[in-house]
């Protein structure tokens, strides 16, 4: 039977069992509980402002969407958001979903630490920031009631969780800290990664080979 937590159903395809299970397997508990929570809030805000959105697609984009943090799927050529969305699209392929619906979730993890322009595409696009920015920014906090954020804090706890996910984007991201450049997690490492000098959009544009 498919669990209900806050008015919201996790899906129970044969495909979001693999996706539950693959992401059990290669996260800690702190990603596992925080992507489960992205997707239950991201469902709730899409549920407040009446939007249509494949719950599957968006399950997937929000279980998946930090594995770029894991020993597993870890890269260091290219943003950690990348990493994960290169795996979902190849897991969505692998289970015979179409390339348009892969293309979307390939974005909606992509694209979780881009500011506002997410909340202008597709709907689970959309959905996974608003699910990301409301677990780690505390954005939208209010739009859902209280009974319905304790229930999914019930479910998957948050224990010292701000300290935690800050340490997992430096563990994560410590040995590419050039794929920051341009994004907000430069701002992560600028306060836990010694040494680290973030790349400036400024002196790029003077000191590049163009003479004017």
């Amino acid at each position: 039977m498919a669990e209900t937590i806050a008015g919201v159903t996790i899906p129970d395809s044969k495909m979001t069992q693999d996706a539950t299970a693959l992401v059990r397997d290669v996260a800690n508990d702190l990603i596992f509980d925080h992507s489960r929570r992205v997707f239950l809030f991201g469902s709730l805000r899409g549920m407040d402002e009446g939007i249509r959105y494949d719950a599957e697609l968006l399950y997937i984009g929000a279980m998946f969407h930090d594995l770029g943090l894991t020993e597993t799927y870890r890269r260091t050529d290219q943003r950690f958001e990348i990493d994960a969305a290169d795996v979902a699209r190849k897991f969505l392929t692998e289970y015979g979903i179409d390339e348009d619906a892969a293309d979307t979730v390939w974005a909606a993890i992509a694209l979780h630490t881009t500011p506002e322009i997410p909340l202008h595409m597709e709907a689970e696009v959309a959905l996974v920031t608003r699910g990301v920015e409301l677990d780690v920014l505390g954005i939208g906090y209010d739009t859902i009631t209280d009974e319905q954020r304790q229930a999914v804090i019930d479910a998957h706890p948050r224990p010292d969780f701000k300290n935690q996910i800050l340490a997992a984007f430096t563990n994560g991201l410590k040995d590419r800290p050039e794929t920051t450049f341009g994004n907000v997690k430069a701002d992560v490492l600028e306060h836990f990664l010694p040494g680290f000098q973030r790349g400036d959009f400024v002196e790029v544009i003077r000191n590049n080979a163009w003479s004017e």
